[in-house]
């Protein structure tokens, strides 16, 4: 058997890390999608959620980037978020070509609904791998993100 090269380790780490997140990524998606309110998609919850958080509007393009989506798909999920009357676009006053986009009172019932909905299922995910360990990861795992949005 012939020693490994020091990089094969690093590869076969960020392999195995990488085969972690996306598979954790799938779980937590599938187990989040089920106890969403009915009619409610993620991508729909994510937006949502970013507007009460921001508390200020956006432009689809703004929230395309947020979240990495094409401007094409952000807008199909305005499209319905609107429709379900979450949230509501107004053009820009001083450019007509751009919109703006709010999170409506009826959305932020909704999305504080969500949150009732997915915050007992996290919850309990954290509490038995325990707070400690789970804030100790979240460093790592945000610099991670970060980094790889720097190379997007």
């Amino acid at each position: 058997m012939s020693p490994r090269a020091p990089d094969e380790k690093t590869e076969d780490i960020a392999v195995a890390l990488f085969g972690e997140l996306f598979m954790t990524d799938q779980l937590a998606r599938n187990r989040i999608s089920k106890v969403l309110p009915k009619g409610m998609e993620l991508s729909h919850f994510g937006v949502l959620n970013h507007l009460a958080r921001v508390n200020d509007e956006r432009t689809p393009a703004q929230l395309a980037r947020a979240f990495h989506v094409t401007r094409g798909a952000m807008t199909n999920t305005l499209t319905r978020l609107e429709w379900a009357g979450h949230i509501h676009i107004r053009p820009d006053w001083d450019d007509a070509r751009r919109k703006f986009v709010a999170i409506s009172p009826a959305g932020r019932s909704a999305r504080d609904a969500a949150v009732q909905a997915v915050a007992p299922l996290i919850a309990e995910v954290v509490q038995a791998l325990g707070a400690d360990r789970v804030r100790a990861v979240l460093p790592v795992l945000r610099e991670m993100r970060t980094r790889l949005e720097g190379e997007g």
